[in-house]
């Protein structure tokens, strides 16, 4: 028996084939714009979040610090290019009233008492009374100053008795007897990079009687980033020094940059901390 010649034959045509193709390329590429478009949006969003995160990290961690400043121990160097722009200060480790310290005209002594204070004093940190200017938080000691190099801590009771590393007197004595234990300065710098400003915390690098530039601190710690103030114009930094009636006030107005858009704090720190 011959096949039958109208057996039906089942497939697309051609035109169907080209039909769906297109169909698919044109929701294909619909769906590739949106996707690409959200995963643009999700990028950008991350990258202003971070940008935001560091620099709320960076403020806040500068606010804590300048509050604790010793009284007069803050100064700020700009460079004239606008390279950087610094803002140094002595933290306090702890405070505590003293009860008798070598005054200037008496006798000198290499030991002063005080009250019990409510963090340990060790030895190697520094004793400051009735600190004025910088220079008498950063310049040498000689055996009359107003900040000395602690030896030793010896407590009775509630009375500490302080011994230092050298026989000395202080210049002044505080009105309301305040004496500031002290570790050693920090800085934190704007600092100029190939593409942005930094902003770096800076430690260990010592007492000196010039503020120190950036090189001079080591690499210091990476506090935030996308910082774009002109600092010679528009400085991050500013300080209102402090009055017989007014307490010092740091002014921090950095503006940062991420994506094309900008947003600057307007931040006053007051440093509660008197002589």
């Amino acid at each position: 028996m011959r096949p039958s010649q109208h057996a039906s034959t089942k497939g697309f045509t051609l035109v169907e084939m080209v039909t769906v193709i297109l169909i698919l390329g044109i929701v294909l590429v619909g769906v590739s714009s949106f996707v690409i478009f959200g995963t643009r949006i999700f990028v950008e969003s991350s990258s202003v979040d971070q940008v935001l995160s560091q620099s709320r990290f960076g403020i806040e961690r500068m606010t804590r610090d300048i509050r604790r400043a010793v009284p007069n121990s803050m100064r700020i160097l700009t460079a004239s290019d606008g390279s950087y722009q610094c803002i140094e200060l002595l933290p306090i480790e702890t405070s505590t009233s003293y009860l008798d310290a070598p005054f200037v005209p008496h006798t000198a002594s290499n030991t002063l008492t005080a009250i019990k204070s409510i963090s340990g004093i060790s030895a190697g940190q520094s004793v400051l009374i009735y600190p004025l200017t910088n220079a008498e938080v950063y310049h040498p000691q000689g055996t009359t100053a107003k900040r000395f190099t602690v030896q030793s801590v010896a407590a009775t009771g509630d009375e500490l008795t302080i011994t230092l590393t050298q026989t000395v007197r202080f210049s002044e004595a505080s009105p309301l007897q305040r004496l500031y234990i002290a570790d050693t300065p920090l800085s934190y710098c704007f600092v100029q990079t190939s593409t942005n400003i930094d902003l770096r915390l800076y430690q260990g690098y010592g007492y000196q009687i010039n503020q120190p530039a950036p090189t001079a601190m080591g690499s210091g710690v990476l506090m935030a980033q996308n910082v774009s103030n002109a600092l010679t114009v528009n400085p991050a930094i500013t300080l209102t020094p402090a009055t017989l009636i007014t307490n010092a006030i740091v002014h921090l107005q950095p503006i940062f940059s991420v994506n094309g858009e900008t947003f600057q704090y307007q931040h006053q720190v007051q440093v509660m901390n008197v002589p």
